[in-house]
């Protein structure tokens, strides 16, 4: 299997658009090839989804502010309250659909319209505790991004951390992967690692965890705006940039 990212500068192009779209679709039946193209040229929108802790909201933030992520925040959803004030800094808006059992895929579709409605592209899961139905996933199939604090496969579910030091690793993780259907499987796109030792408690790692995790949803994020990511079966083939 053979993969290749092609990044061409077209400002000085004379050739029509659809012209380069068919020449490139009739090159990929003759060669029974698949491709996707983006002109680059439309900036995307984001929705980002949080519970009550902040870091890798905070970092997604700033980074963007920054320039560092070529998108623009529509909106942050949460099911709490307690994150408003990070929204008010930026002057994003704030959604609250608080959930519940009985009432969590009427939620689910009132947040699927909202991201219908705003031309969302993306949705970052930036640790919000909630897990999407299967339907919800199978909506923004490659389109939402998940932080989980392990390392995946590794200590998949539930209280990764405490998970971990019960089993006394010397390493920590964290793993950002497009949501599927199935709880923690989906694609992986980046991870990274941290070592630790029989010193941490839980609150240790969990302390040291929120740095992994928010630099690499971040990096996460930035593959997916840059187009650099190719996702074939339960796999990311993601290119430098």
């Amino acid at each position: 299997m053979f993969f290749q990212r092609i990044l061409f500068d077209h400002a000085n192009v004379s050739v029509e658009r659809d012209v380069i779209e068919d020449e490139i679709n009739n090159l990929c039946v003759r060669f029974g090839m698949k491709s996707q193209l983006s002109w680059g040229d439309k900036r995307r929108r984001i929705a980002i989804f949080v519970s009550k802790y902040d870091h890798c909201l905070w970092e997604l933030l700033l980074r963007q502010q920054a320039g560092e992520l070529d998108c623009e925040v529509a909106m942050i959803i949460s099911n709490h309250e307690k994150l408003r004030h990070v929204a008010d800094t930026f002057g994003i808006a704030y959604r609250v659909f608080p959930i519940t059992k009985e009432n969590k895929l009427q939620q689910e579709e009132r947040q699927i319209c909202l991201m219908q409605e705003h031309n969302v592209d993306l949705l970052v899961l930036a640790r919000y505790m909630q897990v999407l139905s299967p339907s919800f996933c199978a909506r923004f199939q490659n389109q939402i991004i998940n932080i989980h604090h392990s390392f995946l496969p590794a200590f998949s579910g539930g209280k990764p951390y405490h998970k971990a030091h019960e089993r006394g690793v010397k390493l920590v993780g964290a793993t950002a992967h497009y949501a599927t259907t199935e709880l923690d499987e989906g694609p992986i796109i980046e991870q990274d690692i941290m070592r630790v030792s029989h010193r941490d408690d839980v609150k240790d790692l969990i302390r040291k965890g929120k740095t992994l995790e928010k630099t690499v949803l971040t990096n996460a994020v930035k593959a997916h705006l840059d187009d650099r990511i190719i996702t074939h079966h339960s796999k990311c083939i993601v290119f430098a940039e």
